[in-house]
Formats: structure tokens, C-alpha cells, sequence
């Protein structure tokens, strides 16, 4: 995709001794738990969830409406869903939050891209296999049947041959195994690559939802989606897609009118499954202007027809 949004090898510095003392345990054994600004996978949560009291309430309709790495414990009355890179030993109790909340969550089962990624700083199979084999040991399949679970995000950008270091994008090919891989552990578990529809394969059997991430570069963003829903219709794919509200206006962070004047063109194609946007982040989201926008853009999305990503 044309804005790009790359992880980080750097791990983050935590000021609270304390807390710094928990994230070195875990990064004995995870060194994943770090993201660049301008990442679009969110880091693990290396961290044991806390007991937070459940808000027993139910997904309300429509599509889930949210940001990456949002917060399990913030999933209420204006976001609903989001992507989320969690430790597997915590997997099942952030689901059972998320669930009881009414919310839905994208999985990045895979990790962090240093997962599968080579000493050559190349894109490794493999190892990518290997990561995503961290969760075969662990039974959420209640949450792929109910809902709560959206999908297996697989990778971003595979088709930017800048995030490797051969500069060879990962092929369509190779997107198919994966997704066959994931399938065959999880048969019921939708596949997402976070790539616009037309990067996939006209033929493809295993990849289940493209992901069409609107910037300010791309012009008018009813004829953006219009674009890629046409093209995800005629390779049958279903679409996911949102904004990146922190730099998607020209590198600078959308105004509360853009967000709801982008993001309600966006919402009015009807074709979408879900609308997750970069990135969570608690005090750029939280004047009364941009609340409200969010708030409109939930109502949009909560008044469209319930729908799941399988394409």
C-alpha cells in the first residue's frame, strides 16, 4: 500500500520501575513486545489482564467500528472492535473481556514482523509458521463461532517490497499458504491480509478479506471504496477498512470533520465488514469534537447490516 507503516525493533522504555520489571520478564522470552509509532501491528500484551469487572453487554449490530491496538477495557459505547497482537497465554482471558464487553477483535496470531523475519532482514515462512503455532495449544474456538473473533490478520503490507530487506514483496503464492496454513489449524478462523483486493490473486482459495486503509492521497474516499469494492466483489473477497486517523491527512492527524466526513463516505458502502483505523491512542482521541465524530461514525457503523469477513 501506497502509506506505509513500519514496526519497530526498539523496545519501548516504560517509566514505572515496577512495570518495567514485569516487561523484562516477559521479554526473556518474547523480544516482540515493541512497536515503532507508525507500526500498524500492535505489540503483544506480555502482561496478565486484570481482573477488570465484565460490562456483561452485547454486540449491538452492525459492523465492528475501532482501532488497532485498542485497549480491551475500553471497548464500549464508541469503538467496538480492533486489532490486537496478544501473548497466548493471555489470549483467553482478554477474549472473555472483549466478548463480555460486546466487542470484536482482529487477531495477529503471527506476531510482530521480527517473528518472521530472517538474519537477512527477509520474509521467512517458516518462521512465520512457527509463530503462529504458539496459539495451537490453545481452544478459542468458541470465540471464532460466536463472533468475538473477526479473524487472522496475517501480515501487512506483504506487497511493499520495502519491508524487506531483498525488496521482494511476498507473493501471492505465499499469501495462499498461509492462509492455507491458518485454515488448517483453525478451519473456521477467517483470513485477513492487510493489502488493498487488487494485490490478490483472481484464483485465490484461502484468503478471505483484503483490507483497503484510506489516506488523504487517494483522493475522494467514496470514489476510493467504490474502487476497491468493486474489484473485492469480482475477486470475491470481503473488505475491511478504516483510516490511519493519526497522519492520514497528508502525514498530520485528521481533524474531527475529516474523520467524520472520510469516514462517513467510507461507511456508506455497504460492502465493508468491518472499519478499523490506526491507531488507538487515548489522549489524541479524547476532545469533545473528536468524540463526537467518533460517535457518528459508531452510529453509521452499528445501522449497517450485521455481516462476517469470510468473502
Amino acid at each position: 500500500m501506497t502509506h506505509r507503516f513500519k514496526l519497530s525493533r526498539r523496545i519501548a522504555r516504560l517509566r514505572a520501575p515496577a512495570v518495567a520489571a514485569i516487561i523484562l520478564a516477559f521479554t526473556a522470552c518474547d523480544t516482540t513486545n515493541s512497536l515503532n509509532p507508525e507500526s500498524s501491528t500492535p505489540p503483544e500484551s506480555g502482561i496478565p489482564a486484570p481482573d477488570a469487572p465484565s460490562l456483561a453487554v452485547s454486540f449491538a449490530g452492525g459492523i465492528p467500528v475501532g482501532f488497532f491496538a485498542m485497549p480491551y477495557n475500553v471497548i464500549g459505547t464508541r469503538s467496538n472492535g480492533t486489532l490486537r497482537n496478544i501473548y497466548p497465554g493471555n489470549l483467553l482471558s482478554e477474549l472473555r473481556e472483549i466478548r463480555a464487553r460486546g466487542g470484536k477483535v482482529v487477531l495477529n496470531l503471527a506476531g510482530a514482523p521480527p517473528r518472521y523475519t530472517d538474519r537477512n532482514g527477509n520474509f521467512s515462512l517458516s518462521m512465520w509458521k512457527a509463530s503462529v503455532d504458539r496459539f495451537k495449544g490453545v481452544n478459542f474456538s468458541s470465540y471464532i463461532n460466536d463472533g468475538t473473533v473477526v479473524g487472522n490478520f496475517l501480515i501487512d503490507e506483504p506487497n511493499d517490497p520495502n519491508n524487506w530487506k531483498n525488496h521482494r514483496p511476498v507473493s501471492v503464492s505465499t499469501l495462499e499458504e498461509m492462509g492455507a496454513y491458518s485454515k488448517n489449524r483453525w478451519p473456521g478462523l477467517t483470513t485477513i491480509v492487510r493489502v488493498r483486493p487488487d494485490y490478490l490473486g483472481s484464483t485465490r482459495r484461502h484468503i478471505d478479506a483484503a483490507w483497503s486503509q484510506y489516506h488523504s492521497r487517494f483522493g475522494d474516499p467514496a470514489k476510493f471504496i467504490a474502487h476497491d469494492v468493486a474489484i473485492a466483489k469480482n475477486k470475491r473477497v470481503a473488505l475491511i477498512t478504516g483510516f490511519n486517523i493519526l497522519k492520514g491527512n497528508g502525514g498530520r492527524m485528521m481533524t474531527p470533520t475529516q474523520v467524520k466526513s472520510w469516514g462517513g463516505a467510507l461507511l456508506n458502502n455497504s460492502y465493508p465488514c468491518a472499519f478499523i483505523s490506526w491507531k488507538y491512542n487515548s489522549s489524541k482521541l479524547s476532545g469533545s469534537a473528536m468524540q463526537s465524530a467518533l460517535s457518528y461514525l459508531r452510529s453509521k457503523a452499528q445501522n449497517r447490516s450485521t455481516k462476517n469477513c469470510r468473502g
